[in-house]
């Protein structure tokens, strides 16, 4: 009996896959590496958590200009993938009125690892606003960078920046097998889940 069921089983298989008309983009799937990077949260303004990949800069202090925000690049392949590069974009933000995250950055519950909330907008993906920084085929990288120097970097004028306004680095992949890979969504890098990899970090301008 469990040979029959075992038989009509394969047949209906065979069957069903004869029936298919529609080739999905989904199905030709290829393994990838993703990007990693971790704040110095040390240099940070105003106090921060690592697991935030956010750092900030104090409105409030008269050397805004030289304040820094500091992180180290670098990327997993799991054994499957290899990157040659990455090609490092950075963008200024101007944050909306309402929807913004809560500071001091209110940490997930329980376990108590991961904020409660993404602290930048997802999906992430590389826009006109954001211009090619560097591209970087040393890894890891560390980016120790000033306020001024974003500022000069993106054309933004720090005296206007406002509560909640952002930098924003961005990454995308060049792997050596010659695939470009942008990974920009919630299951690849929504730090409020913990997930595998980093496709952004930022610094965000508060007041204590």
């Amino acid at each position: 009996m469990k040979k029959i069921i075992l038989y009509f089983s394969l047949l209906l298989l065979v069957a069903l896959d004869s029936c298919k008309t529609e080739e999905y983009v989904w199905e030709n799937w290829a393994y990838t590496a993703v990007p990693l990077v971790a704040v110095n949260t040390g240099k940070s303004a105003l106090p921060t958590i690592a697991t935030s990949n956010t750092s900030f800069f104090d409105l409030s202090a008269a050397d805004l200009g030289s304040q820094v925000f500091e992180y180290t690049l670098t990327w997993e392949g799991f054994g499957k993938a290899e990157v040659k590069s990455i090609d490092v974009y950075l963008g200024f933000v101007k944050a909306p009125a309402t929807g913004n995250p809560a500071y001091p950055i209110v940490v997930s519950q329980p376990g108590g690892l991961y904020p409660s909330v993404t602290q930048f907008p997802l999906p992430s993906r590389v826009g006109t606003n954001d211009k090619l920084y560097e591209t970087v085929t040393q890894f890891p990288k560390t980016f120790t960078v000033t306020a001024a120097q974003m500022a000069a970097f993106t054309k933004t004028t720090l005296t206007t920046v406002a509560q909640n306004d952002y930098f924003i680095f961005k990454f995308i992949l060049n792997l050596a097998d010659g695939r470009q890979i942008a990974g920009y969504q919630e299951n690849v890098c929504d730090e409020a889940r913990g997930e595998v990899g980093d496709c952004r970090v930022g610094v965000r301008f508060r007041r204590k």
